[in-house]
């Protein structure tokens, strides 16, 4: 057992390493797009099934980090300055479940808005609210709460939803002066609330093959390593 999730463990590790390298590259500009203010609101966000607690403050601090990595003076440099706002309104981080049958996956539910400075103006007309995923958590039947800490688990959230509030932003780049991107779909990404809409891709049914139970436990049982 313990032989099992530490291989699929390392699968899981590897499989970050593409999506987590984008940091280091040159973006394209979007527009004239310059951060301004990066604020992050968090205020009792909603608790998902079988999730790890974590602290408002916590959040708020990875959150506004992660933007500031993403899309900070030292990557995006144009001629205006715009604000980004952020409500972070629930969350899972996934407790170790039981490998092959039963684990549940980590999210983040957080809204977002956008503002020109100069003029003070909100640019998208209703807050546009996004579900992500932890970024390489695509190893089937493994949730992150067997390899990663919950600071890990929010890093991660925190990390992919800045990705999607970088690719929000090159979708609608007209809003900072540039144009509009279509950008291929993200598994890791999804418009609206998962925990309200499709709960079962939080918390799905994993059934594995019989074969699969047989090589892992000869009584066709697995616990807890």
């Amino acid at each position: 057992m313990r032989i099992l999730v530490a291989l699929l463990g390392l699968a899981l590790l590897t499989a970050c390493g593409g999506v987590r390298d984008d940091l280091t590259e040159t973006p394209e500009a979007i527009g004239a797009f310059r951060l301004g203010h990066n604020i992050a609101v968090v205020n009792e966000p909603a608790q998902g099934p079988f999730s790890r607690t974590v602290t408002d403050d916590e959040w708020q601090a990875t959150m506004t980090t992660a933007v500031a990595d993403r899309l900070g003076e030292a990557r995006f440099f144009g001629d205006k300055y715009y604000h980004v706002g952020i409500a972070v309104e629930g969350y899972v981080l996934a407790y170790p479940g039981v490998p092959l049958i039963y684990s549940p996956k980590s999210v983040l539910i957080f809204s977002v808005n956008f503002f020109e400075d100069s003029t003070q103006t909100k640019l998208n007309d209703e807050a546009i609210q996004i579900t992500v995923f932890e970024p390489c958590c695509t190893i089937p039947l493994l949730g992150s709460g067997f390899t990663r800490s919950a600071d890990e688990q929010m890093e991660g959230l925190s990390f992919n939803a800045a990705r999607a509030i970088e690719r929000t932003m090159r979708e609608n780049a007209d809003w900072f002066g540039g144009t509009p991107e279509v950008l291929e779909a993200d598994d890791t990404i999804r418009i609206g609330n998962v925990l309200e809409d499709n709960p079962e891709l939080v918390a799905p049914e994993q059934v594995p093959p019989a074969d699969s139970l047989a090589s892992t436990n000869p009584q066709g049982t697995i616990g807890l390593p």
